[in-house]
């Protein structure tokens, strides 16, 4: 049964199932030389049982993080306000209410699109948790239906970047419950063009292996959403000992996955060569949680 998990008789492969397998081996030779690099680096093999270490110290923490999900989904989500840690006039919120003598305001952190306008980090309160808004950025946070509220009066307000993990629909995050998956034919209706800078917009989407779903991406998605130009980058996932998570040619669970980068408004890109197939090495966290992309560096001049 163990050998018949791991290999399948390529003539026994449907069609979906024969074009997964050569996209795999069309990317197997950069991933195993990636891997071999990473190998190398004995320097950060070191360093990486103490990431776990880390966990471990963080694990009573982790085990009562706030899940803004279900936090979201409360009746009470209308009444649930952030406290915002900096005077009155660096600070721009929709609906908040009146400041405090301390020079905190207090505004609602649901359906509310939070600026932080001063050049400098805010500091912020949400349920006796501290968190920090880094200078000249802002958050909403809200589910899919309040996603237009997004779309920028002016094109050019638009957003140079746009990252997504949508919740795919998958069988065992559906039997987990780990949180709730959208059908696919939803997310051709999101706002992605209107959201885009008319200048350009580099478009990362996060993807499961699955040939269907990359189908549907490649053939219906991208194209509703105006993205051209795609790029494929990789997540190679390892354990804390530097070892694959996985077997890599294991059929149904390889140890990587997928990022789809491709540009909204290419024509009006002065430079948008975007790099293939590069590796992202890195320990997985959470379930569903990805690496952070912040180390990447993808510039668009416009």
């Amino acid at each position: 049964m163990k050998n018949k998990k791991r290999k399948r008789n390529s003539q026994s492969l449907n069609e979906r199932e024969k074009s997964a397998e050569n996209r795999h081996q069309n990317a197997r030779s950069f991933l195993v030389s990636a891997y071999e690099s990473f190998q190398r680096a004995t320097n950060l093999l070191h360093f990486l049982p103490s990431l776990l270490k880390g966990d471990d110290s963080m694990s009573d923490k982790s085990d009562t993080e706030l899940n803004f999900i279900e936090l979201g989904s409360l009746w009470q989500a209308p009444l649930y306000e952030i406290s915002l840690g900096l005077p009155m006039e660096n600070i721009s919120a929709e609906g908040g209410s009146q400041p405090s003598c301390c020079g905190e305001r207090a505004v609602p952190v649901f359906n509310n699109l939070i600026r932080n306008q001063s050049s400098y980090d805010l500091e912020a309160d949400f349920l006796n948790r501290q968190y920090i808004l880094p200078g000249k950025c802002c958050f909403f946070m809200s589910d899919l239906r309040r996603v237009h509220d997004l779309i920028p009066a002016q094109p050019d307000y638009g957003y140079n970047l746009i990252i997504i993990d949508p919740p795919w629909e998958n069988g065992s995050v559906y039997q987990k419950a780990v949180y709730p998956t959208l059908p696919n034919r939803y997310l051709l209706y999101l706002p992605i063009k209107q959201l885009a800078h008319i200048d350009g917009a580099l478009v990362v989407l996060w993807i499961t292996n699955r040939e269907k779903l990359r189908a549907f991406v490649e053939d219906e998605l991208f194209p509703a959403w105006g993205v051209a130009d795609i790029s494929e980058f990789f997540w190679l996932k390892v354990k804390p000992d530097g070892s694959l998570i996985g077997e890599l040619d294991l059929f149904h669970h390889r140890p990587y996955e997928c990022l789809l980068l491709g540009y909204i408004n290419a024509k009006n890109v002065k430079s948008k060569k975007i790099p293939k197939n590069q590796v992202i090495v890195s320990i997985p966290g959470a379930h569903s949680r990805k690496p952070p992309l912040g180390s990447i560096q993808i510039k668009i001049a416009c």
